[in-house]
């Protein structure tokens, strides 16, 4: 690749040099210069319909890449993406986030530029609070080494970053060029070999240790180093609802989700009455917080993530996880014999009952006999993810979700971008009625990029989840008619599901037709709600009163 002269063209190159082929995103006045440098490139860029799902897009691209990124225009656009970084943030994602500017000369004529709020740097000192670096592009002696050492900072922490572009720089002439240099975490060896002995010494005390296998496992790629420390060990290891598929939900050492006061009654009472929890790269959230904060607080937990390794009451600096992972596949840990552990019981076989009215149980079961080896399934908020935690999943990274930030509208707009990171996939999509009327529209992208995702709407005519805790005609949302979304879009196939033998031919029908979208609108009891929802939204209720 020949060097780049210019600020736009260098960072169109470091894109490629990461791996990225796509970017995700609107055009706007400020940032056009930029979109017709990408569009000159080799990199696809991928327009949608609106800024948030771009940036749900790059998200859901980034967790099956390893880096994404959503380019937009100065504060209408930049501002409307703040919800999907901060997302990544919460969820480390390595999304990049380039938003357009104004020129810096002409900010000194014309102080009230179109977009502006408040100051020039309002828009970068919201994304320094969710981001892990950021930096205005706005002298081109330093750019290529601030383009560096924010692009390194996104794979190194596996959180999203923020490059901010003025309109006047982007063919702006580099005077100094700097190479790729990732930044590198310092490893004390001693300090690893301590914390190592350590925390071996903790594991073979132990009577009934217990691996949780957390996010940073998938986003740090530690699938390998994590089976070979099962496989040597024969250690037990539970997921959570935000690193489910981290490996397959069929290996005999896999105990099902540990999701706290929501999840199965067996799998809750082996993690909790382990005298050792192996806690790796997992989030603190509230779901589980209490047994997890418990056991650290009794010193019997070791608990390790990207920042921080605590084992027992003693805290460790500058001890990664994937060195850690690493040191403990190379120590002497004894095998354990687990013959009588809980294993994630597979959905019943599905035969349709004709005539016989759909139900969420019914639905979900019949949805886990579809699963396929190419399948990723891609969870939505609400029913529609609290259902699925119960599906098999049988691959690595074969299931996506906002589990614990939460937002609304991420799978539609994230099936687009998981498809195009890996083409060998077709996306399964789980969503609300409300979540689908937030970014649904997206499934224009679909049409327009000759993807197929299988689009199931779970529509109760409302917020389900909120039902349960404070009922009133705010859960309301208007009645859509979703299978006639194909006609709007001008691309896919819609189906209305009444009955279980309706959902079946309807998913017979979508299996064989890859010529694009398929959307199920599956009429649902507005009160009918999986199990799992029930246990977590009466824990809700009590907060939310």
């Amino acid at each position: 690749m020949e060097d780049a002269n210019t600020i736009g063209d260098y960072l169109v190159q470091e894109l490629q040099v990461y791996g990225v082929e796509h970017v995700f995103g609107i055009p706007g006045d400020y940032i056009l210069a930029f979109f017709d440098k990408l569009a000159h490139s080799k990199i696809k860029l991928v327009n949608s319909c609106d800024e948030q799902g771009a940036g749900f897009m790059a998200d859901a691209y980034a967790r099956m890449r390893g880096l994404g990124v959503v380019c937009i225009t100065y504060d209408v656009g930049g501002l409307k993406v703040v919800n999907t970084t901060a997302q990544a943030y919460a969820e480390k994602s390595p999304v990049v986030v380039i938003s357009g500017a104004p020129g810096i000369k002409e900010r000194e004529k014309f102080p009230l530029l179109h977009h502006k709020v408040h100051n020039f740097d309002t828009q970068q000192k919201v994304f320094e609070q969710i981001t892990i670096a950021s930096t205005v592009l706005n002298d081109p002696q330093t750019a290529s080494a601030e383009i560096n050492r924010v692009l390194s900072a996104a794979l190194r922490y596996k959180l999203p970053v923020y490059i901010e572009l003025p309109r006047d720089m982007v063919s702006a002439t580099m005077t100094n060029h700097h190479d790729v240099c990732v930044i590198q975490q310092k490893i004390g060896i001693p300090v690893l070999k301590e914390s190592l002995i350590e925390a071996v010494k903790m594991i073979n005390k132990a009577k009934k240790p217990v691996i949780i296998a957390g996010v940073e496992i998938h986003r740090f790629g530690l699938q390998d180093q994590l089976l070979q420390l099962i496989k040597k060990t024969n250690i037990p290891v539970a997921a959570t609802v935000l690193s489910k598929s981290v490996i397959s939900e069929l290996h005999p050492q896999y105990l099902g989700i540990y999701e706290g006061v929501m999840g199965n009654e067996s799998v809750l009472e082996y993690v909790e009455s382990s005298d050792c929890l192996i806690i790796l790269g997992t989030l603190m959230t509230d779901i589980y917080l209490n047994i997890f904060a418990s056991q650290i607080y009794n010193g019997q937990a070791i608990y390790i993530t990207n920042e921080k390794l605590s084992i027992g009451h003693h805290d460790y600096e500058n001890v990664n996880i994937r060195d850690f992972l690493h040191g403990l596949t190379e120590f002497d840990i004894k095998r354990r014999d687990t013959t009588n552990i809980p294993h994630p019981q597979p959905q019943q076989d599905f035969s349709a009952i004709k005539g016989q009215k759909i139900t969420v149980q019914r639905l979900f079961q019949r949805v886990n006999s579809f699963l396929k080896d190419n399948t990723i399934v891609l969870a939505d908020v609400g029913d529609a993810l609290f259902g699925a935690v119960d599906l098999l999943i049988c691959n690595e990274t074969k299931f996506l979700s906002s589990s614990y930030y939460a937002s609304l509208g991420f799978a539609v707009p994230g099936s687009i971008g998981a498809q195009l990171a890996n083409p060998n996939l077709r996306p399964l999509v789980l969503v609300g009625d409300g979540a689908f009327q937030m970014t649904g529209i997206e499934l224009g992208a679909a049409v327009r990029y000759n993807l197929n995702p299988i689009v199931i709407v779970l529509n109760n005519r409302g917020y389900g989840t909120e039902r349960v805790m404070i009922d009133g005609s705010f859960n309301d949302v208007l009645s859509w008619n979703y299978s006639l979304i194909p006609e709007l879009v001008g691309g896919g196939k819609g189906y209305v599901v009444d009955t279980e033998e309706q959902l079946d031919e309807a998913l017979l029908s979508a299996e064989k037709y890859t010529e694009g979208f398929c959307i199920l609108d599956v009429h649902l009891d507005q009160n009918d709600r999986s199990p799992a929802l029930n246990r977590i939204a009466n824990l809700f209720a009590v907060r939310a009163r």
